[in-house]
């Protein structure tokens, strides 16, 4: 009884207690395997925006410290602020009023690999004589392995 072992029957105490020291965690375990499984399939899902396949060319990200808005043109020719598609004729009116708030705002522009040429340069021609000047073009690094050839 109580995880204690009394040798003695009469009640008194012998001084042989013994204890039961053993830890169950086998409970602990399934839960850390279902937090696991959970945030493995949730992990991919926190990335925000439109998924796109980047072209890949060498060179260094930029940095600093101006708020950037990425827009997105999938391979279809749509065009994306964050998960929303918002039609050409709109672009300038959001990027405006979101300007209106941050006057250092600059614009990323995420084009798909498969995305037509003229719709990428098209945006970057609207949003230049929208008199925004800071535009730029997102790309993913090569892999280590190709860039030494």
């Amino acid at each position: 009884m109580f995880g204690f072992q009394n040798n003695n029957m009469s009640g008194r105490r012998s001084g042989r207690y013994q204890r039961n020291a053993e830890i169950n965690i086998t409970n602990l375990m399934d839960i850390m395997m279902v937090l696991l499984v959970v945030f493995m399939v949730a992990a991919p899902l926190m990335t925000s925006g439109i998924a796109l396949d980047l072209p890949k060319v060498g060179g260094k990200a930029l940095e600093g410290k101006d708020t950037s808005i990425n827009i997105s043109v999938d391979k279809d020719g749509y065009y994306y602020i964050g998960e929303s598609e918002v039609p050409a004729d709109k672009i300038v009116d959001k990027l405006n009023a979101m300007r209106a708030e941050n006057n250092t705002l600059s614009v990323t522009i995420s084009g798909d690999t498969d995305a037509e040429y003229g719709r990428v340069i098209g945006l970057m021609a609207i949003l230049k004589e929208a008199g925004f000047d800071k535009v730029g073009l997102r790309t993913e690094p090569k892999p280590l392995n190709q860039r030494r050839k």
